[in-house]
This record gives C-alpha cells, sequence and structure tokens, in this order.
C-alpha cells in the first residue's frame, strides 16, 4: 500500500462526529491552521459542534444509523466540502474497517490507524488471537468466530460462571454482561447482541472469565509510520457503572513505579505486534495480583484528558502530526510525568432512577471558568437540546494539580459550582463519589459504584433557614430585575417604599411533601424574614447568576434558577429543587397510575418480554426499550397479572406513552 496515500499533509479536516468530541477535534485542528468540516444530523441542526466548525454538512435523520452511522454520507459530506482527511472521534464508526478503508478508496487520509491494523486489534477477539500468540497474558475466554448459541454455551461451561458476554466490536459498556450461572447466559446474549447491534452494526460475541473484585487499568500508546512507538503512562479507570467509566485518573495510584514500567512494556509489546499506527490504548484487568490483556481500542478514549494533563502533550495535535506523515516530537526517555489529573463524566441521567438518561433542553448552563488547573471539554450550551437518539454525556471536567488528593478537590469544587438545568444531570453524584473516603484511599474495585449506590444517591436533605430565605430573596429579586431592569432602582432593596409596612407570605415544598411557610416584612424600615418565631434581619446584593445573602451577620453566597414556580438553588448545604405554592391556588397534578407501564423516554421497543395473561411478580421484565443507545427493561411495580401489552417489537414511543397495564394480585 502506498504510504503517500495513508499519510499527507492536508488542510481540511471533516469530523466524522458529534457531541463533546467533535468540539474537542476541532478547536485543535483549527489552533493547528486547519479548515474544519462537520457533519450533523437532523436533530443536532443547532448543536454546538456544528457552530463551531467553519463548515457543516446534514447527513440524515435523527437516528445514527441514518446519519452518523451511515459511511456513504460521510464520504458524500468530504466529497462536497473538499474535505482531504476524517477524524473519527470515538464512539460511531471510529473502530470500523470499512470506514477506514472507503477513507482511503475514496481518497481521504483517515486519522486513526489503518483498516488492517484496525480488523487485527479493534476486534477484541482478534486481538485476544493476537496477542495469544505474543505470549501477552490473557483472562481465560473465548473468542472464536463461530456464534452459535450451542458454541457459546459450551464454551461459558468450560470457562466456568460467572463470566462476561461482551460485544467484540466497541466499547463504553453495550453489548455487555455479566452472566452468573447458565440459566441467564441465553437471554443475556439476546440482549447484548441486540444491544451491539444497534451501537456498533456488529453483533459477533466474546466471552471471558469474569473476574471478582477487579480494577481496570489501561496505558495509552501512539505510534507513527517511521516505526516509533510510545507509551504515554496509564490510567485507573476502575469506578464505572454498567461496565462504563464514569471517573478516570492518571497516573493509577495502585501500580508502583516497577509495575507502571512493566504494563507499560506489554502495552508497546502489544501494540508493536501490528506496528501500529495511531493514538490507541491497550487495555488490562487486574484481580489484585495478576494483570490479564483484555481489549485495545484503536481510538482515542473519551479519558484521553488525564493523559494529557500529565503529560503536556496534546493528543489530538498528535493523531493529526501522524496523518501527515510526520514522526513523533519526542522519544520515549522525554516523555515526563507531572503530576496528578483526575476526570468526572458528566451525563444526562438520573441516578436516583437508576440512571435513567435525560431529555430535553438545557435552561441553564453555568460551569466554572477553566482556570487554577481546571479544564472542562463540553458538548452541549445553553439553549441546546438533548435528544434520545445518542449517548448521554454532555461534558467531562477535568483537573490537574501536584497531588492526588488535591486534584479530587479541584475536581468536586468545580462540580459543586456547576449548575445545569432543564434536564437531570449526575453532578451531584459525581461530587458524592469522588468524595467517598473509600475512593480518595483507593479503596476500590469495579463494583464499587454498585455496593455504594444507595449512599451515593442519598437525596438532598430538606431545605432549612437558609435556603427558604434564599427562596424568597430569588422571588422578590427576580420580580423586581423583570419589573425594573436596572440595577439601581430602589426595588433591588426587597420592597422598597417611602411609608408604612407590608407582610408578603410565602409557601414552599419539596416534591409532595409539606408546606413550609415564610414572611416578608419590608417598607420604611429594614426587611426582615419571619419563620415560624424567628424574625431575621438579612440583605441581599444581586449578582450574575445568583446572589449573596446576608442572614444574621453570615453572608452566602446563593445560586438560583427560577422557572415559574419551580426554583433551584445552591447554598453551601447542597442543592435544592423547590415548588413555590400558588399563592392564588389553582394547583393541579397529574398522576400516572402505578398499575400503568409508561415509557421513561423516547425510545424504541427492543423485546416484549411477556404475555397478556402472565402472572407476574414484582419486579419481573415486561418490555425492553432502547433510550441513548442503552437497553432499559420496565418491570411490573408490584406482583399481577399482566393486563395489556399495548406495543410491539420495533414499535417507536414518545415520553409518557402508556406500553402496557398490570392488574395487582388480591393477595
Amino acid at each position: 500500500m502506498d504510504r503517500s496515500k495513508l499519510y499527507r499533509r492536508f488542510r481540511t479536516l471533516l469530523i466524522a462526529n458529534r457531541g463533546e468530541i467533535a468540539c474537542r477535534v476541532i478547536r485543535t485542528a483549527r489552533a493547528m491552521g486547519l479548515r474544519t468540516v462537520a457533519v450533523y444530523s437532523e436533530a443536532d441542526r443547532d448543536a454546538t459542534h456544528v457552530a463551531l466548525a467553519d463548515e457543516a454538512v446534514l447527513i440524515g435523520p435523527a437516528r445514527a444509523r441514518d446519519s452518523y452511522l451511515n459511511v456513504e454520507r460521510l464520504i458524500e459530506a468530504a466529497r462536497k466540502t473538499g474535505a482531504e482527511a476524517v477524524h473519527p472521534g470515538y464512539g460511531f464508526l471510529s473502530e470500523n474497517a470499512e470506514f477506514a478503508r472507503a477513507c482511503f478508496d475514496a481518497g481521504l487520509v483517515f486519522v486513526g490507524p489503518t483498516a488492517g491494523m484496525m480488523t487485527a486489534m479493534g476486534s477484541k477477539s482478534g486481538s485476544k488471537a493476537l496477542m495469544e500468540k505474543a505470549g501477552v497474558p490473557l483472562v481465560p475466554g473465548y473468542h472464536g468466530e463461530a456464534q452459535d448459541d450451542a458454541t457459546l454455551a459450551k464454551a461459558a461451561d468450560k470457562i466456568g460462571f460467572p463470566i462476561l458476554v461482551k460485544a467484540s466490536a466497541g466499547g463504553g459498556g453495550r453489548g455487555m454482561r455479566i452472566v452468573r450461572s447458565a440459566a441467564e447466559l441465553a437471554p443475556a446474549i439476546v440482549s447484548a447482541k441486540r444491544e451491539a447491534k444497534a451501537a456498533f452494526g456488529d453483533d459477533r460475541m466474546l466471552i471471558e472469565r469474569y473476574v471478582d473484585n477487579p480494577r481496570h487499568i489501561e496505558v495509552q500508546i501512539i505510534g507513527d509510520s517511521h516505526g516509533n512507538l510510545l507509551s504515554l503512562f496509564e490510567r485507573e479507570c476502575t469506578l464505572q457503572r454498567r461496565h462504563q467509566k464514569v471517573i478516570e485518573e492518571a497516573p493509577s495510584p495502585t501500580l508502583s513505579p516497577a509495575q507502571r514500567e512493566i504494563v507499560c512494556a506489554a502495552a508497546r509489546k502489544a501494540a508493536g505486534a501490528v506496528n501500529y499506527v495511531g493514538a490507541g490504548t491497550i487495555e488490562f484487568v487486574s484481580d489484585g495480583k495478576d494483570v490479564f490483556f483484555i481489549e485495545m481500542n484503536t481510538r482515542l478514549q473519551v479519558e484521553h484528558p488525564v493523559t494529557e494533563l500529565i503529560t503536556g502533550i496534546d493528543l489530538v495535535e498528535w493523531q493529526l502530526r501522524v496523518a501527515f506523515g510526520e514522526a513523533l516530537p519526542l522519544k520515549q526517555d522525554e516523555i515526563k510525568l507531572n503530576g496528578h489529573a483526575v476526570e468526572a463524566r458528566v451525563y444526562a441521567e438520573n441516578p436516583t432512577k437508576n440512571f435513567m438518561p435525560s431529555v430535553g433542553r438545557i435552561s441553564t448552563w453555568r460551569l466554572p471558568a477553566e482556570t487554577g488547573g481546571l479544564r472542562i471539554d463540553a458538548g452541549y450550551r445553553e439553549g441546546d437540546s438533548v435528544s434520545p437518539y445518542y449517548d448521554a454525556m454532555l461534558a467531562k471536567m477535568i483537573a490537574w494539580a501536584p497531588t492526588r488528593d488535591v486534584a479530587i478537590d479541584r475536581l468536586n469544587r468545580a462540580l459543586e459550582d456547576s449548575d445545569v438545568r432543564g434536564i437531570v444531570t449526575n453532578i451531584p453524584f459525581l461530587s458524592a463519589l469522588i468524595t467517598h473516603p473509600k475512593v480518595r484511599a483507593n479503596a476500590i474495585d469495579t463494583g464499587f459504584i454498585e455496593r455504594e449506590l444507595a449512599a451515593l444517591t442519598q437525596t438532598a436533605s430538606a431545605p432549612g433557614e437558609l435556603e427558604l430565605c434564599a427562596a424568597v430573596a430569588a422571588i422578590v429579586n427576580d420580580e423586581e430585575r423583570a419589573t425594573q431592569g436596572e440595577a439601581s432602582s430602589p426595588w433591588q432593596t426587597f420592597g422598597w417604599m417611602p411609608v408604612g409596612r407590608r407582610q408578603r407570605s410565602f409557601a414552599f415544598r419539596v416534591g409532595h411533601g409539606p408546606e413550609q411557610k415564610i414572611t416578608l416584612n419590608y417598607g420604611s424600615g429594614p426587611s426582615t424574614l419571619v419563620i415560624g418565631e424567628r424574625e431575621l434581619a438579612f440583605a441581599v446584593v444581586p449578582k450574575d447568576a445568583g446572589f449573596d445573602l446576608t442572614l444574621d451577620g453570615v453572608k452566602s453566597s446563593v445560586a438560583a434558577v427560577i422557572d415559574g414556580h419551580e426554583l433551584y438553588l445552591r447554598t453551601r448545604n447542597g442543592r435544592f429543587d423547590l415548588h413555590w405554592v400558588d399563592p392564588f391556588g389553582g394547583e393541579s397534578e397529574e398522576h400516572v397510575g402505578e398499575d400503568k407501564i409508561v415509557a421513561p423516554l423516547p425510545g424504541t421497543v427492543v423485546a416484549v418480554l411477556a404475555e397478556e395473561g402472565a402472572k407476574l411478580e414484582k419486579g419481573a421484565p415486561i418490555l425492553t426499550l432502547e433510550v441513548m443507545k442503552m437497553e432499559q427493561t420496565l418491570r411490573a411495580p408490584f406482583a399481577g397479572v399482566l393486563k395489556t401489552v399495548k406495543c410491539k417489537v420495533g414499535d417507536i414511543v414518545q415520553e409518557g406513552v402508556e406500553l402496557a397495564v398490570v392488574e395487582p394480585s388480591e393477595e
């Protein structure tokens, strides 16, 4: 193969992706003087990555298979815009050898490994066979070509339960299931295959022994077309949920310097087996004593920023320079490790409801400034919509510091200072996770989140005196801004009037809890707030995104968002969602009966798991939806009879649509 066709200098780069990674690549490419082209689906017309690029091309309907996974439309978009190269990002087609080959056939530079390298290492099954031949230690398992049920069942029996069934293509926890008994195997394979096919267009499976209490460690590698292959230290990615990484850090706090050199050398050996060119990651699992190769990701990883912060290397820039045909600018001994970095993935999801994805319009997007060792890679902004068609990740928050403890503290402060509204996010969960004593002590494994989930998703405490006073301040401040419009208005003193004194009563509640009342006294003297028998003098100084509230001589910074009668407050005590009870009455609420199974989000029905008339135990599976590329199984809320199923496989359903009805048993 002519190397000049694989690697050559180019001026226009098409990014075949969306969201955070598209924005990330665009920023570095433009800093290098390249012209950038974005692609977008009909759901992403107004997305941030579209606005950021020099040009953008519509490539199809919202569903990924009709747009971001459509090779022909991506190649056509490059042709239309004169793009000479394609960066695949991660996810979608980033590890698809056919896409890499199609780019080459179309005369485009593919910013990544060749199709042959991708086939050899991008397939989990293929890479395991190659590593076995090269003498790299593997987790015992089956990674053969035969995919029939009998072969997979026989392999599982031979390995011994528990096992891990996972997609040979792709990653991110999709198409992966832990199976602890033979009875669970068949449905797990069906579900994993279906999820893998939807996410990657490939439903081939492999089976391997499930390592109990494992740690997940990976090594960043990069090679050029001149035979140079480097490792850029390792990352610890042990904190996971559903096999998907949540918190990543570099370097690993688990490895000693001697262990670090051993695992990095093994990674270079693994990548060297195919003379790898481009950025990639060699992933290992450890049982606390031994380290086993599990797979190679032939692409950039979501967590690459932690490596960039401890090495000072822009990996996207190095990817592009390798694609230009240049040699890597440093030798192995010139890459130095400096400090510690920790990354948290911010998702549109609800941790208190089994991490159900959240969709809708982002009405408020307030993240802290990128200073003092803080970096934020975001793919969204205020006003953007989160759709049900794609991965739910909104942004990554990464903190660097000289030590791990300080990096964790910096990251936590950034999470605490973030306010995203209009959708539900996992930000409070992330803060609880990284400040957990066992996380700080590195006493974790990949099952840590599941074991500690109840503690990590505790609901916020009830609003106290500070929050009730802040709620009143937020409402009145908002009203006065709307009526006066000038910061110098006398109404900024909360109800100033020339003479006399008046009262105004407020009532708030959290969810369906009891009302909590507070009275504002204002007029010709100092304004006060009355809660029960206590009367409090207060002062308010408005500022961007909230105000400073002084109560009894103590000043507190308050972030506030008001949407009709719904209030969001962030104080020193945490985050609070309050409902302002309508003082004129007329409140009405609709409740969906518990007997009705409704779609929690827009999605596609991919399986109906019970028949009408079936007797169900509480928690029995009824049907499965595909939402944001992940499967969500809806279950019986109580023991009873499945009275009606109102959908079929293939139906696209909207949020709130009734899908089934369960009639409770008489017991």
